[in-house]
């Protein structure tokens, strides 16, 4: 079996110019702050997507990747702690899609599913609905959110056997459970490597086979 576990640097060498990147937690409750700065510091890839719940504070990496021009495209929940978002979303020099918390966990739920999409009450008669089709069920009407995928998405967890098995705790499995699903390669940033067959199958919250690489930090 070929070993999952690589160093930060050599984890993101596999984004390119374009890609569209999940990035999991909410602020930094499980978020992937060692992945984000790797790519920021050692990989120079340029018109990005990133997809993620928010788009962090001053205080992580994500803050100085969306400031330094090299993302063009944001899909999140709440860009409030970014000011550095909210200016771009002011001036339209990227483009920013804000969605409902839940909207956008079931898109990205969708994709790695794949499903055609999701069906929401959720936005109708608000901003939200422009552009979007509307179907109706049972006389009510719904609008269809499409499926969100990605080409990378970095996840973090708590702990990872050398299958790629992941135990992620408590608020941390916000994004991180349904990203690992909907992306091309997935990357964990985890505290805790240990021998396969020493987790629980119980236990587990990602299978191994969504996971493609594991960076231990700490």
């Amino acid at each position: 079996m070929k070993s999952k576990l690589v160093s930060a640097s050599e984890s993101v060498k596999r984004v390119k110019d374009g890609d569209k990147i999940m990035v999991g937690g909410f602020l930094a409750g499980g978020h992937p702050e060692n992945l984000v700065k790797a790519l920021l510091e050692t990989n120079p890839a340029r018109d990005l997507t990133i997809i993620s719940n928010d788009t962090g504070t001053q205080e992580l990496s994500i803050y100085q990747l969306v400031k330094s021009g090299r993302v063009t495209h944001v899909l999140a929940s709440y860009i409030g702690s970014n000011p550095e978002t909210g200016r771009l979303l002011m001036t339209g020099e990227a483009k920013i899609e804000l969605y409902p918390q839940g909207t956008l966990a079931e898109k990205i739920r969708a994709g790695g599913s794949g499903l055609g999409g999701v069906l929401t009450p959720v936005g109708l008669g608000t901003e939200v609905e422009k552009g979007k089709r509307k179907i109706e069920v049972n006389n009510k009407e719904y609008l269809l959110e499409e499926p969100l995928k990605a080409e990378v998405a970095f996840i973090k967890a708590q702990k990872a056997d050398e299958e790629g098995n992941l135990i992620i705790d408590g608020s941390s499995r916000n994004f991180n459970i349904v990203m690992a699903t909907a992306a091309d390669y997935v990357v964990a940033e985890v505290d805790e490597y240990v021998k396969a067959g020493e987790i629980d199958p119980n236990h587990v919250n990602v299978p191994g086979i969504f996971v493609n690489a594991i960076v231990k930090v700490g």
